[in-house]
């Protein structure tokens, strides 16, 4: 497996190449995320960015990721001169001879959590997504008609006495902390906004989400196909409906559809443990070695979950997913490929959403994007990997 590493880009990122060069990792994954959704990515501004990563004695190993415009995800207008332009960034990425494309198809935002900081009884913080806090978001800050049903009488309940308790600085963190999951430079939506935002997704269900979704496959596999390019889609996350927008990537059945919308080895998924582990209901390693063939990058992460529903960022070994039976699975995998002498027998991976630790926090990075967080993380796997190459090979 490929150890690498999510970097922002010199603008944005205050972790430096050379200081990923120090964790061990060899691969860097990253994207323009200066360039607006629904332009090209000139192959001038790849050229430059993979310059960069190789100066460093990295390598640019998997775009994270090449967005796709909103309209796309609603099916709204006429969008030829959107898939135009994406296609075009396709060529653009091949052509400086970059071939994982990571994506999601998450409507509105990405990952969402409630507390940035949330406390760890030994020291440090983490990212936390709290039911209650979710629903006094949606319910009292949001007004979203129906949120209610959501939720547990319970949560609801807790959501209502934290509301009416709260400051308006509190309420402030909340809706940070719920808008850090945008990537890149760009502005984070108020409450109106966000409104705007989900109204017009209003009349849009999982059918037709699902139906915009697989027109985006068609438009785009087939160039990927012809490019040498591999499409990976990111699991929701959290693996549920949110905010009202229909979430279509969330468990094993909804994996399943996708790869079998467009039945193409270009049309493939990103293995994330920690969007998938939110969700009860999934058997990472199952998930693991049923879509094995199909896995073309992986976020390797823990979380811990609670009966309401909320969930924590833990330790990449401590939290409720088996991460030792998916890393022997992916690395399966890899046997596998290598038995067909192909060149792309190994997996990239990154570790994600660490702990804020020790002098971390004095770095201002990315919200889940520490640098000792998440080289304890990346140490830890590379560990477990070891240990079951050692094994194997024994």
């Amino acid at each position: 497996m490929i150890e690498s590493w999510r970097w922002y880009g010199p603008e944005l990122d205050t972790i430096s190449l050379p200081q990923i060069a120090q964790t061990g990792a060899s691969g860097i994954v990253t994207a323009l995320h200066e360039i607006a959704y629904g332009e090209v990515w000139s192959r001038e501004a790849i050229a430059d960015r993979r310059a960069r990563i190789e100066a460093a004695g990295l390598h640019w190993y998997v775009v994270e990721s090449l967005p796709i415009h909103e309209r796309i995800k609603r099916g709204e207008g006429d969008l030829s001169a959107l898939f135009a332009n994406y296609r075009q960034s396709m060529a653009n990425l091949a052509a400086e001879g970059i071939t994982t494309i990571c994506y999601n198809f998450m409507p509105v935002l990405d990952w969402t959590r409630t507390d940035l900081t949330a406390p760890l009884a030994t020291g440090g913080s983490c990212l936390r997504f709290e039911a209650y806090r979710m629903a006094a978001f949606e319910i009292h800050m949001l007004g979203r008609e129906g949120a209610e049903a959501d939720y547990s009488p319970e949560v609801c309940a807790r959501a209502k006495t934290w509301f009416e308790g709260s400051t308006q600085d509190e309420r402030d963190a909340l809706l940070h902390a719920i808008m850090s999951g945008l990537p890149g430079a760009y502005d984070r939506y108020d409450i109106a906004g966000l409104r705007d935002q989900l109204a017009l997704y209003d009349g849009i269900d999982r059918d037709e989400i699902r139906r915009n979704f697989k027109r985006f496959l068609d438009e785009v596999i087939p160039a990927a196909e012809e490019l040498g390019l591999r499409f990976c889609v990111h699991p929701d996350d959290p693996p549920r409906d949110i905010l009202g927008l229909p979430r279509i990537v969330s468990n094993a059945e909804d994996i399943d559809w996708i790869l079998q919308a467009h039945d193409s080895p270009a049309n493939g998924l990103t293995l994330c443990t920690g969007s998938l582990g939110a969700n009860p209901a999934n058997d990472l390693p199952a998930i693991a070695e049923r879509f094995a063939p199909r896995i073309h990058f992986a976020h390797l992460r823990n979380v811990r979950k609670d009966p309401d529903g909320s969930f924590e960022e833990a330790a990449h070994l401590g939290g409720d997913s088996d991460m030792v039976a998916v890393a022997a699975a992916l690395l399966a995998e890899e046997t596998r490929r290598a038995s067909e002498g192909r060149a792309d027998a190994h997996i990239p991976f990154r570790p994600d959403h660490g702990h804020v630790l020790l002098d971390d926090a004095a770095r201002g990075s990315f919200p889940g994007y520490p640098l000792i967080g998440r080289m304890r993380g990346l140490a830890e796997m590379r560990g477990v990997i070891a240990g079951l190459r050692g094994r194997r090979d024994g």
